[in-house]
């Protein structure tokens, strides 16, 4: 099925020192636009509330007052002729705000306008509770040093300006040609052909890389359902977790029972070394030196290279589980709840908040709603299914050969053993196989063909109806045995039995 879609290639740049200091530039033109349409808003709004608290110290109720004030708020439009007539111009000595901008594509303060009303509007709009996913705060003003340097360009579909050159040269509008350290000979053959077209590109800057996404209309040959090897293969549940950073319970390659379980690279954890002794020699700077830039650029350097392993990890496994499997199942898991800090309050001091805080940091690294993300849009690209277990469904307790439950399940047990039928096996593949039974497919596609958003992990309600919908029925607690019937167990180098395909599994 022919279908067009947005695709983002991304390649790393490789600019000349000339060619880095005019990106850099770029970037901070972009973050003063983005500040004066934000002050703009906010000086509305401060005016907004001013009147508002006048109507309240009147005696009018705050809802009443807050219907009868109506402040226009600024977007792009108006925003845009303000700065024009502010800006002022170097070339005719006039003072202004930003009298450079003739050297500065157009597009760069375009887009930070329209971004500026979209930060201004996911806030309004998760404030109001009609936006799904975690609330979204009041809008910052970047800074240098503290936000992504980064632009955007547009340009005119039908008169590109934003074109390859070469497999490894790429033209950006009002700036030049900037050589590719990868290879877009796969996205120019595209673009030949007339099956991509460039739509924008933003240039980015992460660690001592620089990187430009180049954002085409892609028209894809989408599978309309599954393949046969992937139909043989059928559903696959994956539970994500640190000691392994999956756990299948089918084998990620046929007959191969030790793929069951993905390794951890733990990426973090291997720079830590290095990552320590750059902070410790951060640290030790003085604010506002050059030492102390350096410095940042050292452990900004580590931080990235993480991130990037990461991602080529990530990449690799997600793509397998897309490619192979008909259908991949996986938890609805609450990433930010499980790493909400145990510090605690003064009068209510948290326990364990070291030993809570490691865990934290290594959940983290496994980039669970990550993971899910690109599962999201790589099972609609390849033609397979993504389904979701609820929440609340407890797949770490309950046996997946008699269903038995067992509620004092903790998690330095890493042996489930059943009080019910016996079977023995580790926690992470028997919660596994409950995923790939219980978890259910979306009724709806992840990703819309040609416009609307992405449904990734954050795309549930932000109020749900109750805590405990689609919850598997209670199970009395008679059945789970007397206490001490299962007692607390840790994994050694696994070799439990496979009751499913009557031979040992080996890990």
């Amino acid at each position: 099925m022919r279908t067009e879609v947005l695709r983002a290639y991304k390649f790393t740049l490789d600019p000349t020192p000339a060619q880095a200091q005019d990106l850099l530039r770029w970037c901070g033109n972009s973050r003063l636009a983005f500040n004066y349409a934000l002050a703009a808003k906010k000086t509305s709004h401060e005016a907004w509330r001013a009147l508002v608290a006048d109507l309240v110290d009147q005696g009018v109720p705050e809802t009443e007052a807050r219907k009868k004030v109506k402040v226009p708020m600024p977007t792009k439009p108006g925003i845009q002729k303000t700065f024009q007539a502010e800006r002022g111009d170097t070339r005719t000595d006039s003072e202004g705000i930003c009298p450079w901008w003739h050297e500065v594509n157009t597009y760069v303060f375009q887009s930070a306008f329209i971004d500026a009303d979209r930060a201004w509007k996911n806030w309004l709009d998760s404030f109001k509770g009609t936006r799904a996913g975690r609330r979204v705060g009041y809008p910052r003003f970047k800074k240098r040093g503290r936000c992504r340097d980064s632009f955007r360009l547009h340009h005119d579909v039908k008169k590109p300006r934003i074109r390859f050159t070469t497999h490894r040269r790429l033209r950006l509008p009002s700036f030049g040609e900037v050589r590719l350290h990868d290879s877009a000979k796969r996205l120019g053959r595209l673009i030949a052909h007339g099956e991509a077209v460039v739509q924008s590109v933003t240039v980015s800057r992460g660690g001592h890389r620089w990187y430009a996404s180049v954002l085409c209309k892609v028209t894809m040959d989408l599978p309309s359902k599954p393949t046969r090897t992937q139909q043989e293969a059928g559903t696959v549940g994956v539970d994500l977790g640190v000691k392994y950073l999956a756990a299948l319970s089918k084998p990620l390659e046929r007959d191969d029972y030790r793929t069951m379980l993905v390794p951890n690279p733990r990426h973090l954890a291997a720079a830590m070394v290095r990552l320590k002794k750059a902070q410790q020699d951060l640290s030790r700077t003085e604010k506002g030196s050059q030492r102390r830039e350096k410095a940042k650029r050292r452990v900004g350097r580590i931080y990235h290279q993480v991130t990037v392993q990461r991602q080529a990890a990530l990449h690799q496994v997600t793509k397998k589980l897309a490619t192979r499997y008909a259908t991949v199942a996986v938890e609805d898991l609450n990433v930010a709840g499980m790493t909400r800090s145990a510090k605690g309050t003064v009068e209510k001091p948290g326990r364990n908040v070291r030993q809570k805080a490691g865990l934290n940091r290594s959940i983290l690294d496994t980039a669970m709603g990550e993971t899910r993300r690109q599962l999201a849009y790589k099972t609609f690209w390849y033609g397979s299914k993504l389904a979701v277990l609820d929440r609340w469904w407890p797949s770490s307790k309950t046996c997946s050969e008699c269903g038995w439950q067992n509620p004092r399940l903790t998690l330095s047990d890493r042996v489930f053993t059943c009080g019910q039928c016996g079977i023995t096996m580790d926690r992470d593949l028997n919660a596994a196989r409950n995923i790939e039974r219980h978890a259910v497919v979306a009724p709806d596609p992840n990703v819309a063909p040609d416009t609307g958003e992405t449904q990734n992990a954050r795309g549930a309600d932000v109020s749900p109806p109750s805590p405990r919908v689609g919850r598997r029925p209670a199970v009395k607690r008679e059945d789970t045995g007397p206490p001490g019937l299962v007692p607390s167990q840790r994994s050694d180098p696994l070799a439990f039995p496979n009751p499913r395909e009557g031979q040992a599994v080996l890990f």
